[in-house]
């Protein structure tokens, strides 16, 4: 994934005359000469979170149900329905956090999730009853909090471009994308691969956590 995303930036640059396109939280610059991306405030969130998802964790002993109260506490809301992985399955998305959804995918999770009519679904949990392994909930966890820090790569056009070339990254459209959508697609990978890596990095300090760090990195973003 990471590969194809440069490459796809390396074209697009090739291509572009200079423009400026700004996220939540960076700036960058392009022409086919220069690409200069001013990450200050992201970097500084980015250490934030990793900082603050670290003291949660240890305060909490890495009880995935405390993080989920957490969760709660922030305003966020957990949905814990049967089936949720089948259900979710069918709108390509898994369990853990659903970043925001519009149009007929948010449609059919109202149904199940609120049981209203609405094409916009905000993010939540969504979840099978039942025990929580501890690391899938770290690293969803993970990528809550960056949600909640405002970093960029959790709008709905990023994710739905991150699941899409995930499950193709030679899919040929993913050259087509406009600028804006493969920085955007670039955030997202990035978002994903920095609660993997802090995952990763809890399960080898943690007794008998290879199993799930097998899963963890032959899943890629479903751990």
């Amino acid at each position: 994934m990471l590969s194809i995303q440069e490459k796809t930036l390396s074209y697009r640059l090739n291509r572009s005359l200079k423009h400026s396109y700004r996220n939540k939280t960076s700036k960058t610059i392009l022409s086919s000469t220069e690409h200069m991306t001013l990450t200050l405030e992201t970097e500084k969130n980015k250490e934030l979170v990793r900082k603050n998802v670290e003291d949660i964790v240890k305060n909490s002993q890495n009880n995935p149900y405390k993080l989920l109260d957490y969760i709660i506490a922030a305003g966020t809301k957990v949905y814990k329905i049967n089936n949720a992985d089948k259900i979710l399955a069918a709108i390509g998305e898994t369990e853990g956090l659903i970043c925001e959804l519009k149009g007929l995918k948010a449609l059919y999770l109202n149904l199940f999730t609120t049981s209203k009519i609405s094409m916009t679904f905000a993010p939540a949990f969504v979840m099978n009853e039942g025990r929580i392994d501890p690391l899938y909930m770290l690293h969803q966890f993970y990528k809550w909090y960056s949600l909640k820090l405002n970093l960029p790569g959790f709008d709905y056009k990023a994710q739905q471009n991150f699941k899409k070339y995930l499950k193709n990254v030679n899919d040929k459209t993913l050259c087509n994308l406009s600028m804006e959508d493969t920085l955007a697609l670039t955030e997202a990978v990035a978002r994903d691969k920095e609660a993997t890596d802090f995952a990763l990095s809890f399960a080898h300090k943690t007794e008998g956590a290879q199993k799930v760090i097998k899963k963890m990195t032959e899943g890629g973003a479903d751990i």
